[in-house]
């Protein structure tokens, strides 16, 4: 961080314990957004925290929706509640199904179920799901009608998936998101919600809060 940044840090609206605690090297993008003012970059600071925590509802609730829909199609094609066992997954995918055996042995002291194995596997593996790699196998015999009110491109899909994963690896990470086109990151997830079906979609809508806090956004020069 330069030395005038660095001024700006410890100068008047921006507390020594925000500096002291929370590290030059997190406070400098919310500085450099700021142009360098102080009080600025202390307000655009709390305001991304809040707009954080106000998408984890509408994130929550694809991440739970999407990997709900995806196993309930595989356990059905597979006629067994733990279709890896059976899917034609790659090494990475079977991978990470090992890698939530072992986690949740090591943490409950006993062998997991199907449930409790799904419950483990990360919104990554469920997105790779609908990747290219698994284009004839898995998405055009099954997944897709995991989303029934979707008529684009398979690509299409992922993508939006892949992106709103990414979103969510952020805010899960306490990365700032505040230089993101939120608007179009909340109406990504709502998109999702849609494909899969619209009352979900109005459901998860009546109780989201993103709206509200990114009205509040601090106005940056």
């Amino acid at each position: 961080m330069s030395e005038e940044l660095r001024g700006d840090v410890s100068g008047p609206g921006l507390p020594g314990w925000i500096r002291k605690f929370f590290s030059d090297a997190r406070l400098e993008p919310y500085l450099r957004a700021a142009k360098g003012d102080a009080v600025l970059a202390e307000r655009l600071y709390w305001w991304d925290d809040q707009i954080s925590q106000a998408f984890h509802h509408p994130l929550k609730s694809v991440e739970l929706a999407v990997r709900n829909a995806l196993h309930e199609r595989l356990r059905l094609r597979y006629g067994r509640a733990d279709w890896w066992a059976a899917a034609p997954l790659r090494e990475n995918s079977v991978r990470l199904v090992e890698d939530a055996r072992q986690s949740y042995r090591l943490r409950a002291r006993r062998a997991p179920g199907a449930d409790d194995i799904v419950a483990q596997l990360s919104f990554g593996f469920w997105v790779a799901l609908i990747s290219t790699s698994y284009d004839r196998h898995l998405w055009v015999p099954t997944l897709h009608r995991a989303f029934p009110h979707y008529r684009g491109r398979r690509g299409d899909l992922h993508q939006s998936l892949n992106t709103v994963r990414l979103l969510r690896n952020r805010i899960g990470h306490h990365e700032p998101i505040h230089y993101r086109d939120l608007v179009a990151d909340h109406a990504r997830i709502y998109r999702l919600l849609d494909y899969l079906d619209p009352e979900l979609s109005a459901g998860v809508r009546v109780r989201d809060e993103v709206p509200m806090v990114l009205a509040r956004r601090p106005v940056l020069s």
